[in-house]
C-alpha cells in the first residue's frame, strides 16, 4: 500500500472509530487531512531520519502513526486502552511493522525502558503542558519535537522556572500553532 493510500485508509478508520469513541474533536473530522495528517507530517521537516521516535500520549496516533507511515520507527505510548486498541488496528490495517504500541503510562514506560539520547527523540501533540512533558523526559537527555498551540510562549516561560533548555520555535504551516524543537534539557 502506498503512502497516500495509507493516509486515506487512516482517515476512513478515524471517521469510523470516532462514531464509537472520542479520538479527536468532532469539529475537526471535516478536515482530517489538514488539521491532523498534514499538521503531524510537518514534523518530518525537523526530525532526523536516523532516530527512533517515542510518541507521548499518542491518542488517535498524531503525530506518531503519521511519522511511522513516513518511515520512522515509532513507539506510541498511550495509557487509555480503547485508544491503544485503535492504534493497534491502525498498525495492522496500514501494515506498519515499524510501529510499536504500548498501553502504559509514560512514566512507567520510561522507568523500565532504557532510552538512549542519541537514538531516540520524543514527539507529542495535544498532550500536556511543556513543563509536564519535561517532568517525564528530562532524565533521558533526548531531543523533543512537539506540536504546540498558541500559548507556547507562556508554556516556555513556565517551563523555564524549573528547567534549562535550548529551543527553536517554528510557525505551523497548517494552523495558528507552533513546532518547538528542544535540546539540552536540564533541571
Amino acid at each position: 500500500m502506498k503512502t497516500k493510500e495509507k493516509f486515506i485508509k487512516y482517515e476512513n478508520l478515524l471517521r469510523e472509530w470516532s462514531k464509537k469513541m472520542n479520538l479527536v474533536a468532532p469539529s475537526t473530522l471535516n478536515d482530517i487531512q489538514t488539521r491532523h495528517i498534514m499538521d503531524s507530517a510537518q514534523l518530518a521537516n525537523f526530525i532526523p531520519k536516523d532516530v527512533n521516535i517515542i510518541d507521548l500520549g499518542s491518542g488517535a496516533g498524531f503525530p506518531g502513526v503519521i511519522l511511522a507511515i513516513l518511515g520512522w520507527n515509532v513507539v506510541c505510548i498511550e495509557s487509555i486502552t480503547k485508544k491503544t486498541n485503535f492504534l493497534s488496528t491502525l498498525k495492522q490495517e496500514l501494515d506498519l511493522p515499524n510501529l510499536t504500541i504500548i498501553n502504559d503510562r509514560i512514566e512507567n514506560y520510561l522507568q523500565k525502558t532504557p532510552v538512549n539520547a542519541g537514538n531516540f527523540v520524543f514527539t507529542a501533540r495535544a498532550f500536556a503542558p511543556l513543563i509536564k512533558i519535561f517532568d517525564y523526559t528530562y532524565k533521558t537527555k533526548c531531543r523533543l519535537f512537539l506540536l504546540k498551540g498558541r500559548e507556547i510562549e507562556k508554556e516556555i516561560s513556565t517551563a523555564k522556572t524549573k528547567y534549562k533548555f535550548n529551543y527553536e520555535l517554528h510557525k505551523s504551516e497548517t494552523g495558528d500553532g507552533f513546532i518547538i524543537c528542544i535540546t539540552n534539557l536540564k533541571k
